[in-house]
């Protein structure tokens, strides 16, 4: 029954991405009301997957006390980096009638950095982690939180329409 009511959560949660993405390729970058709906989105991404993972985490009082700071830090961390890939699709999405073969590549390279620099914050707090929870407990909260972010890049990535050569 908990993972049933832990898929369906996750895929209500993806559900409202897709269409706040898709709205939002389909206007101009600079148009205010689909700045505010993917600001809303995030928030609402940010919000949704620490209660996914609470539902999904059976934490003691004083692991919880100890690993959801440690976990906001984590997340204040990769949101630079999902900043970076929002600036990334919206540069994309300006240039994309216009793409220029620089473009694309400064696109990709771009790209490529950040991949970079999120597997550098991952492996950042792994250690930390591990200080706060026991094993079995930190390899849980790492599956987990592997799963939803490859099902918000999933969805995101379906959302953007493949680059015409």
């Amino acid at each position: 029954m908990k993972r049933t009511i832990f898929s369906l959560v996750v895929v209500l949660l993806v559900l409202g991405a897709g269409s706040v993405i898709a709205n939002a390729q389909t206007a101009k970058s600079a148009d205010p009301q689909v700045e505010k709906d993917i600001e809303l989105l995030r928030t609402d991404v940010r919000a949704n997957k620490k209660k996914i993972l609470a539902a999904g985490m059976p934490l003691t009082e004083e692991e919880g006390a100890q690993f959801w700071p440690v976990y906001d830090r984590y997340v204040a961390d990769m949101m630079k980096h999902s900043d970076e890939l929002y600036a990334i699709v919206k540069d994309y999405a300006a240039n994309q009638n216009t793409m220029t073969d620089e473009k694309a590549n400064s696109l990709v390279k771009r790209w490529g950095a950040l991949q970079v620099e999120m597997a550098q914050t991952r492996q950042k707090y792994i250690p930390i982690i591990q200080k706060v929870l026991p094993g079995k407990k930190a390899a849980l909260f790492f599956q987990l939180n592997n799963r939803l972010d490859a099902i918000i890049d999933i969805q995101v990535v379906s959302e953007i329409p493949l680059m015409i050569p």
